[in-house]
């Protein structure tokens, strides 16, 4: 009888697993919409070409070294063949109560959200092979590395163990979306900004995206997916105390979303007189962003006013890394970057066995060791090949330059 609990408990809990990674690989396409509307249309292709060809290369990449690096149990099980059998496996596995196979790729769609990240934040400038090969260092190595220090337990690089100064981050608000960030910062800092985004008296010209309902569509892709993310880090659902706990974090993702939403709204009527959608947008993506950290303590009302805090502190951030000319067509650095780190600061809030100091800590380690290492990488691709194109093919667009086609060619006139 007992054993007969444990398999449906087993089959249970990898169905969810597999369900909730099937949610955040649809994430990939709710980034791919949200880009491809914000960018102009010139270089839509050049944007979704980007993003379905990251996930491929995260997949393979965190296959055959990342999961490795990270957890110490990938290399042998994918060279091996072995992904996992039923219950005999599962029991000498520290007798986890899901499959190995799920785990795996649970965590490979994660570390394809973390290089999503970058695709948006240097758009429209970079060119497509740079982007891609970097995409093979940070789904390879430099993620695998930071996330052994977080997630896979070990020490920074023998001097420390974040779990032992009290750093928590439930889902990724900083080993996901800040280091997607950090590694977005390195590369926009070295590309620079788009021509005409600053005019001669260094005041901020606004180039609005083409497609306005797609990018709307995107964010609703990627406030679905997030239950998937979130909830799919409980890491179980088959039992009553893991259930609740599920439907918690379902409850608190969803509503730290709409106190973005509004707080983004409300601060965008207050600047700029005006209901922005783009300010809207990135409010529910940041609310998003900052329950990731730890959805399963908060209340409703905790988890709606951090969302709120959010979506404040977002359109701020955009609106100041422009004036300091961080050009991020997406608001990629301010949404999962600045936020990223607002939600970590905020665990200790709600969740007594993280400690300020845990947070901190492990905030900078993973903002250093990301963007440091990013900023050789993109450093050495810039002096090997270049990371920009050039001026001819900026002004042309990414779709004719890197892919030789339109995303819309009955607009152009022939």
């Amino acid at each position: 009888m007992e054993n007969s609990i444990f398999e449906l408990q087993y089959a249970l809990d990898t169905f969810y697993f597999l369900i909730c990674g099937a949610l955040v690989m649809w994430m990939a396409a709710g980034f791919a919409m949200l880009e491809a509307g914000l960018v102009r249309s010139k270089n839509t292709t050049e944007i979704l070409t980007k993003n379905i060809a990251l996930y491929a290369i995260a997949c393979v990449l965190y296959m055959a070294v990342g999961y490795e690096l990270m957890y110490d149990k990938g290399l042998g099980m994918f060279l091996s063949g072995i992904v996992g059998d039923g219950v005999s496996d599962v029991a000498a596995a520290d007798k986890a109560s899901y499959a190995p196979s799920a785990d795996f790729f649970f965590q490979v769609v994660f570390v394809a959200t973390a290089m999503s990240i970058v695709s948006g934040a240097v758009a429209e400038r970079m060119k497509l092979w740079a982007f891609l090969l970097f995409a093979v260092v940070l789904t390879g190595f430099i993620y695998p590395i930071e996330g052994s220090w977080t997630w896979g337990g070990k020490s920074v690089l023998g001097l420390y163990n974040l779990g032992d100064l009290g750093f928590s981050d439930f889902a990724g608000s900083g080993i996901v979306h800040m280091a997607g960030a950090a590694a977005a910062l390195a590369g926009v800092l070295l590309l620079g900004p788009r021509k005409g985004k600053y005019n001669a008296q260094g005041q901020v010209v606004a180039i609005p995206g083409a497609n306005l309902p797609m990018a709307t569509l995107g964010t609703f892709i990627l406030w679905l997916g997030w239950f998937g993310f979130n909830g799919g880090s409980v890491l179980a659902t088959a039992s009553v105390n893991a259930a609740n706990s599920v439907a918690v974090v379902f409850m608190n993702t969803n509503m730290a979303a709409a106190g973005g939403l509004i707080g983004a709204l409300l601060t965008a009527r207050v600047l700029f007189g005006k209901a922005d959608l783009t300010m809207v947008l990135n409010g529910v993506l940041a609310g998003l962003v900052v329950i990731t950290a730890e959805p399963s303590t908060p209340s409703p009302l905790q988890a709606t006013l951090f969302g709120l805090v959010a979506g404040v502190l977002v359109v701020l951030s955009i609106i100041g890394l422009d004036k300091l000319k961080i050009d991020d067509p997406v608001g990629a650095i301010s949404v999962h970057g600045v936020v990223g780190l607002l939600g970590l600061l905020m665990v200790p809030l709600t969740n007594d066995s993280s400690t300020l100091l845990g947070q901190v800590v492990g905030a900078l380690t993973i903002f250093t060791w990301v963007f440091v290492s990013s900023l050789i990488v993109w450093g050495l691709i810039k002096l090997v090949m270049g990371i920009r194109v050039s001026e001819e093919e900026e002004y042309q667009g990414g779709d004719l330059a890197e892919c030789g086609m339109e995303a819309y060619p009955e607009f152009i006139s022939q």
